[in-house]
């Protein structure tokens, strides 16, 4: 479980990103962080990861104490922790298998991670997760030449191919067409799902926040205004959150299909049985 205990993030213009925050999530459940803005939402998720250092509080991952490690500590902590970034942060020269593999890097040693020599080990659980999220067929494609859906899949398999126990999500949609979106997140929350992965979901989407999200956090001016189910969600608390609107629009209607069972026909998702034996040279 991550807790997170009255955590403060004041820059040195003494403008306070996080105003105290608390919060827990446990075991397994995927929680939306939503808000306008300069809410806080970005920082929150790399405070827990300590890409940003936070000024005060706690932030406790299965009671070890994240904001207190030292920078070796923190290096194997952050095995346990998955990121996915809004502009994917794949490296571009890369095929596909190597910046999946490049998710082990905190595992190996200095020469096979310089030399880019992994484990058959790893090989296998790339293959396996490439299969997973419909990529089977692009492992030795150039980053550079994917669509951003796929490039978002292949840092979805980076992610998980650490182990981790949280996966940490930085707007995962922003720069992706409504259908792509939904299939992203479907594809996140089910592989949480089947891992049994706790995960924080930052989007400014509401409405595919309600669809996939178990629970909703809702920040403004870096702090909780909103913490309850999709369903919670009222004309008064997005009020709450963003501001004065006209909200039906945005409100889901609770009748309304999720798009669980939606069928993936785009070719994104069309792959063959995976070679394994096409990279062995890389073990």
């Amino acid at each position: 479980m991550l807790r997170v205990v009255d955590l403060i993030k004041q820059y040195r213009t003494g403008d306070r990103a996080l105003k105290g925050v608390s919060l827990d999530v446990p075991d397994g459940q995927v929680m939306a962080l939503i808000g306008p803005s300069g809410a806080g939402k970005s920082t929150l998720i790399r405070c827990v990861n300590r890409l940003v250092e936070p000024t005060s509080g706690q932030i406790l991952l299965n009671d070890l104490p994240i904001n207190k490690l030292s920078q070796a500590q923190l290096r194997r902590a952050r095995r346990s922790m998955g990121m996915i970034f809004q502009e994917y942060a794949l490296v571009e020269r890369l095929s596909v298998m190597e910046n999946v593999l490049s998710g082990r890097l905190g595992y190996v040693g200095f020469w096979r991670s310089y030399t880019r020599k992994f484990p058959q080990s790893d090989i296998d659980a790339a293959f396996d997760l490439l299969d997973r999220v419909g990529l089977a067929d692009m492992v030795d494609k150039r980053a550079d030449e994917l669509s951003g859906g796929q490039r978002q899949r292949v840092g979805i398999c980076r992610a998980l191919i650490q182990h981790p126990e949280l996966l940490l999500v930085d707007e995962p949609t922003a720069s992706l067409d409504p259908k792509t979106s939904r299939q992203i997140m479907r594809l996140i929350c089910e592989l949480c799902k089947e891992r049994g992965l706790s995960a924080i979901i930052n989007i400014h989407d509401v409405m595919l926040a309600q669809m996939f999200a178990e629970r909703i956090v809702g920040l403004r001016l870096g702090e909780i205004v909103y913490d309850g189910p999709p369903e919670g969600l009222t004309a008064e608390a997005l009020t709450d959150i963003y501001g004065e609107e006209d909200w039906t629009a945005t409100i889901r209607n609770a009748d309304e299909d999720d798009g669980g069972e939606e069928a993936v026909d785009d070719q994104d998702y069309a792959a063959p049985t995976p070679d394994r034996d096409r990279l062995a040279g890389m073990t």
